[in-house]
C-alpha cells in the first residue's frame, strides 16, 4: 500500500498550510506559512509540529476558531535511503508526491530545532497553478467560516 499525504489549508489565527506525510502509522506534520511552492528556486519555511492521527487525513470544516480544507491529497514515494524515521532524524527527507495539485519531488531539510525548509526539487514535472479549493469538496475556507 502506498504512503499517503495531505496538505490542509488552515485559516486560524494566521493562514498556513499543514503538510502531512503518513509515516509509521501517524501523520508527520509541518506548518508551512506560505504554502508549498512549485518553483524549485523558492524555499519555504516549514515548522515541524505535533504528529496527527491518521484519521485527521480528511478533516475539513470548522476547527476551533478557524477553518480547514483538504487543499491537496494523494500518495508519495520516499526517495531518501533508509527508513523515513531515520531520514527525519538525520534532518533530510526527499519524497515524490502524486497529488491532485502537487506532483514531483520535494525535499524536507531541517535547519535547526523544529525549523525545516520545504523545497521543490528539479524534475520534468510541469508545475500547476493550484487554486484555493478543497480537492474533496470544492469548498473554500470562507465557505466554512
Amino acid at each position: 500500500m502506498a504512503n499517503r499525504f495531505v496538505v490542509q489549508r488552515h485559516d486560524a489565527s494566521s493562514l498556513h498550510f499543514d503538510v502531512r506525510l503518513e509515516i509509521d502509522g501517524v501523520l508527520v506534520s509541518w506548518a508551512v506559512p506560505k504554502g508549498p511552492s512549485t518553483d524549485p528556486a523558492q524555499r519555504r519555511l516549514a515548522r515541524r509540529v505535533d504528529d496527527h492521527a491518521l484519521d485527521h487525513i480528511d478533516v475539513e470544516g470548522r476547527l476551533g476558531s478557524g477553518t480547514v480544507i483538504v487543499w491537496d491529497t494523494g500518495t508519495y514515494e520516499q526517495r531518501t535511503e533508509g527508513s523515513a524515521a531515520d531520514a527525519l532524524a538525520r534532518g533530510h527527507l526527499t519524497v515524490v508526491l502524486h497529488g491532485h495539485k502537487l506532483t514531483g519531488g520535494y525535499a524536507f531539510i531541517r535547519t535547526g530545532g523544529d525549523d525545516w525548509l520545504l523545497i521543490k526539487t528539479r524534475d520534468d514535472v510541469d508545475p500547476m497553478t493550484p487554486d484555493d479549493r478543497s480537492v474533496l469538496t470544492g469548498r473554500t475556507n470562507d465557505d466554512y467560516a
